[in-house]
């Protein structure tokens, strides 16, 4: 049990080191704005009649002057069409457009945004979730920061606001599990896709550059939209990553524990390869999260040491993106969850059904 110890006091002290890194370079707005870029955003909707009214007002702030905003029907059954249309009057470079039925060999997402890319006509494509809220100047400060950076593709991490006990213990994990593994910075200059980082929710890419690696039809039956696309892009020859985002978006991605499941269910297989690469991360949260926390109990130093370490590592990612701090002494607990979410991600990964769809 010692040899198990020590391992968790090494891999928490690299989660530790890799948080603290990513926490000092990972590029943020710095309150600059700019108008020299225009953006097209692209905002996939199905079954979001409870979002359509607070979405368009947010959007309607945004304080670039050079953009349009698409919001694509994706075959919605509560009327979400039909608010947006009302919704939207007010706002001339604002438009809805109804997606063709969902064909086969598509996921729902790739397929609505590649009807809205059709009918894009400005420098950058901007993808948003109904559920994300977008700052005024969200637009206006990336403008700013791709100027700066030069970068092909950005996708600022948004604020991820968790309320009930079951989005605390897990949403956390989201932003954790990057900022700990993955040297954000290097991997934005990097021409291997396996680094790749990016987040679906609030992505911003060149339009030459999109369509140059095939447009969403490149990822167009993927679960895991996102990271696929930034895939294609670092394989196409473009650069990017992810930014900090957190004090110019937010979104709250579930309000129960039901939609994490599904939600978390449709994408957690795939995205740690199937059921051997998600034993292998099982047991690394095992090891890292959870037996030092139990050995502790029993006196250990060594399980004490490498407990502090990871809660640590999970404070430093906190502050980071604006979350809860007191949150990351749920850890052990949140470690649990994770492990339950992979094994039915794995198991149940056919039976889940995501906007009454079918994965």
């Amino acid at each position: 049990m010692s040899a198990l110890l020590s391992l968790s006091v090494v891999i928490n002290a690299f989660l530790l080191g890799m948080a603290i890194f990513n926490a000092i370079t990972i590029i943020r707005p710095r309150g600059l704005s700019s108008y020299d870029f225009s953006f097209s955003i692209l905002v996939p909707c199905r079954d979001e009649a409870e979002n359509v009214s607070e979405l368009v007002v947010t959007l309607s702030a945004l304080d670039h002057p050079r953009i349009e905003v698409i919001f694509i029907d994706d075959n919605s059954t509560d009327g979400t069409g039909e608010l947006l249309r009302e919704a939207i009057t007010n706002w001339p470079h604002m438009k809805v457009i109804s997606a063709a039925p969902l064909p086969g060999g598509w996921m729902g997402k790739p397929w609505a945004l590649s009807q809205g890319l059709s009918q894009a006509t400005h420098d950058y494509i901007v993808t948003v979730d109904a559920d994300v809220r977008l700052e005024p100047d969200a637009l206006s400060a990336m403008d700013s920061v791709l100027q700066r950076t030069g970068s092909d593709f950005l996708s600022p991490y948004p604020s991820q606001s968790a309320v009930t006990m079951s989005e605390r213990l897990v949403q956390p994990l989201l932003q954790w599990t990057w900022m700990t593994t993955v040297p954000l910075r290097l991997a934005m200059r990097s021409s291997r896709p396996s680094l790749a980082v990016a987040n679906g929710q609030f992505l911003i890419v060149k339009k030459g550059a999109l369509i140059a690696v095939g447009g969403f039809a490149a990822i167009q039956s993927s679960v895991l939209d996102d990271i696929d696309l930034a895939r294609a892009l670092i394989r196409g020859g473009f650069r990017g990553g992810v930014c900090d985002g957190s004090k110019i978006a937010s979104t709250r991605m579930y309000s129960s524990f039901s939609e994490i499941r599904a939600g978390y269910g449709k994408s957690m297989s795939t995205g740690f390869g199937g059921i051997f690469g998600s034993l292998v991360v099982a047991a690394v949260m095992a090891i890292s999260g959870f037996l030092p926390f139990i050995y502790s109990f029993f006196g250990s130093t060594m399980a004490t040491a490498a407990l502090l370490l990871v809660v640590t590592s999970r404070v430093v990612s906190s502050i980071s993106s604006r979350s809860l701090i007191i949150d990351s002494l749920l850890h052990p607990i949140s470690t649990i969850v994770f492990i339950y979410l992979l094994i039915y991600s794995n198991f149940f990964h056919s039976k889940i059904t995501w906007k009454g769809r079918s994965i």
